[in-house]
């Protein structure tokens, strides 16, 4: 009972070292600048956007964030828009994300770069 106590334990922090470094983000998310405003307003690249209904923010540790405490702040991230135009999910990104400095910011870049989801990279072409 306590190896499988301790086995569990040293799996969880193992996940939770991956998770600080790297995450897996769907090829449809890509790179910007989001400043929450006033919830669920918020600027994205300097332009208005609105966070939709039922959308997450995830911190650098993966962990769920509420909207309001990052009111005001800048943040880099990658974020993935629903059919309507409105931001549905936010990762706020960790160094070792920020250091993978090829990520598309547009869909037209999305559209014609290739994605290699295993390595999370992205190619020009």
């Amino acid at each position: 009972m306590y190896r499988c106590a301790l086995a569990l334990a040293l799996a969880a922090s193992c996940l939770v070292a991956h998770a600080q470094t790297h995450r897996f983000f769907p090829a449809t998310a890509l790179r910007g600048e989001l400043v929450i405003t006033q919830f669920p307003d918020a600027l994205l690249n300097g332009k208005p956007a609105r966070l939709a209904p039922g959308s997450r923010i995830k911190g650098d540790t993966n962990l769920w964030v509420p909207p309001a405490g990052l009111t005001g702040q800048k943040f880099i991230v990658h974020y993935t828009v629903e059919s309507s135009g409105l931001i549905m999910d936010v990762w706020v990104l960790n160094p070792a994300e920020l250091a993978n400095k090829t990520w598309p910011t547009t869909p037209a870049e999305a559209a014609t770069w290739q994605f290699i989801p295993a390595n999370q990279l992205w190619v020009k072409p």
